[in-house]
């Protein structure tokens, strides 16, 4: 098994943060963040803007369904604030922070590179991570466990017709409780914990991932897919979903001592983010195949957490 080195710990300490310009900068050990379906509208991408402004780490994991294929070859929509998002990601990638990308179901597309490198950051199907404190994790984006995407795409197509109306009218009562002065509320997360049938399906989920992390001799698994970030031990197995930036707006984030734990930005966004006017104007993805460069000869599982 390969192994790509994590930055210098800093051990014995929690998250840092400093001030400056009047704003407070959290910094992590790691950060995982997945489902932020660039190019579609629902993306909330300016609130991931000020998340990644206000948070800096010396890893950062994209755990999947980074960009909506699906929703981009129905319809391309691409606003500013979603190529910024890419930019910011490249930036930090160029300025030390060790970038790893796992594909998903809607940027299914990106499991063609494997191994390879877009500029500094690596795709890889799946990564082992190794904490502060020594514990194994397994990194993948999910969707693999989720039947429908594996047995019945058309159903997972019509699904995803359904998902995106259903935020189309989150968007519009969120802009109501806005202009009233109220904080962002998700409507199919609400929707999601009242629905015996989508209580099921969670349920399932999380628990077929926790029993491959368990197969394999880990810790814990940390994943994406489902849009419903979640912490909690399953038979011994600490299961991890760090959400999506459609709905919850969250990510998991580890400090210099090993210690993990969700984030909700959407508390954060009613203090901090900026309002979502940013132009619409239809721009150009960066050029992925000038920026491909094979980093390895195995796209298999990699291992990162190690000091250099």
């Amino acid at each position: 098994m390969t192994t790509s080195p994590h930055p210098e710990d800093q051990a014995g300490q929690a998250a840092d943060s400093t001030a400056s310009g009047g704003k407070t900068v959290r910094r992590w050990r790691t950060l995982w963040i997945s489902d932020l379906h660039l190019g579609s509208s629902g993306c909330k991408a300016n609130f991931l803007l000020d998340f990644l402004e206000y948070n800096e780490t010396q890893t950062l994991y994209l755990v999947g369904d980074i960009i909506d294929g699906w929703q981009l070859r129905r319809h391309w929509h691409w606003p500013r604030a979603h190529n910024d998002v890419v930019q910011k990601i490249l930036r930090m990638s160029r300025n030390g922070t060790r970038v790893y990308f796992i594909p998903g179901n809607h940027d299914e597309f990106a499991r063609q590179f494997l191994g390879y490198a877009f500029g500094d950051i690596e795709i890889h199907d799946e990564i082992e991570h190794l904490t502060a404190d020594k514990r194994r994790f397994l990194v993948m984006h999910g969707d693999r466990f989720d039947a429908v995407i594996q047995h019945g795409k058309w159903l997972a197509y019509l699904g995803d017709r359904l998902y995106t109306c259903a935020i189309w009218i989150n968007n519009h009562y969120n802009r109501f409780r806005h202009r009233r002065g109220l904080h962002y509320w998700s409507l199919s997360q609400y929707l999601k914990h009242k629905v015996k049938n989508a209580v099921t399906y969670i349920t399932d989920f999380e628990e077929a991932l926790a029993g491959e992390a368990r197969r394999r001799g880990m810790h814990g698994i940390i994943c994406g897919h489902i849009h419903k970030p979640e912490m909690r031990d399953i038979d011994g197995i600490l299961y991890c979903n760090d959400g999506d930036w459609v709905e919850s707006l969250s990510a998991l984030t580890e400090d210099h001592d090993g210690k993990l734990a969700l984030l909700d930005w959407s508390v954060h966004a009613n203090l901090h983010a900026r309002h979502p006017t940013a132009s619409h104007q239809p721009v150009s993805l960066p050029a992925l195949p000038s920026a491909l460069s094979r980093k390895s000869k195995s796209a298999g599982l990699r291992t990162s957490g190690k000091t250099r």
